[in-house]
């Protein structure tokens, strides 16, 4: 009986039916957090950097993400990417729900392991996305890998776009950690404050070497850093 059980709930749980519904109601309760949550005083607009900057690479770290995706400029498309897992299907209808582009596949980690999971091909078609005027959202740590630590794939699209990289978080002031995830991931809850923290464009040469890769690497890495502690202390100030 035990054989049979895990199977077929797991058929259940990736059935169109229930994915549909999850994604639904998922995508209902996001946009509920991001409404409630008022911006503060020095929350940044994404649409002054991508007029300026545009189209951009926005890096996220893992486990940041949740309510990002309304923060895309009016009127303009958004590439996010997706894993291939069947168990990233929901967040990738979730993604189409509001209005934005799926790319699915694994782009942060090396060369090798990147093109084992089909991140060459991810790659590719987020350069055409770009190239197409639409900004891509790439979340710049690898998937079980070093947390806050950005990986290889986010560099090597600039390079290969000529587009720069903007580090970018948003906090919220009542939110949850999940503590036994590897990432940490946060869950915004409603009626709170937000914040959303821009970094300076990071730009890739188009004959990077290795180390101007690393070098840029590790700009993300910090910039992230950066906009993530910002952020969290804009909505944890009672000023």
């Amino acid at each position: 009986m035990k054989a049979t059980v895990a199977p077929l709930g797991k058929r259940i749980l990736r059935s169109d039916l229930f994915q549909t519904i999850a994604a639904r109601v998922l995508f209902s309760y996001l946009w509920l957090a991001f409404r409630t949550n008022r911006p503060v005083a020095g929350s940044q607009d994404l649409a002054e950097i991508a007029q300026r900057e545009g189209p951009l690479i926005i890096a996220l770290w893992h486990g940041q993400q949740m309510l990002v995706q309304f923060t895309r400029p009016a009127g303009e498309k958004v590439a996010g990417l997706v894993s291939r897992s069947a168990d990233a299907e929901i967040n990738a209808r979730v993604l189409l729900l509001s209005g934005n582009e799926v790319v699915r596949g694994s782009g942060g980690r090396v060369r090798a392991a990147t093109e084992r999971k089909g991140g060459v091909k991810a790659l590719i078609a987020l350069r055409n996305a770009l190239r197409r005027g639409r900004h891509v959202v790439m979340i710049a740590d690898i998937s079980k890998g070093a947390p806050r630590q950005a990986g290889e794939g986010i560099v090597r699209l600039a390079k290969i776009s000529g587009r720069p990289i903007v580090p970018l978080a948003l906090a919220t002031s009542r939110h949850h950690i999940v503590e036994k995830a590897w990432d940490r991931m946060t869950i915004n809850l409603p009626f709170g404050r937000r914040c959303v923290k821009i970094g300076a464009p990071i730009r890739v040469s188009r004959d990077a070497d290795e180390a101007a890769l690393e070098s840029a690497r590790q700009a993300v890495t910090a910039g992230l850093d950066q906009v993530t502690k910002d952020a969290y202390e804009a909505v944890e100030s009672k000023g």
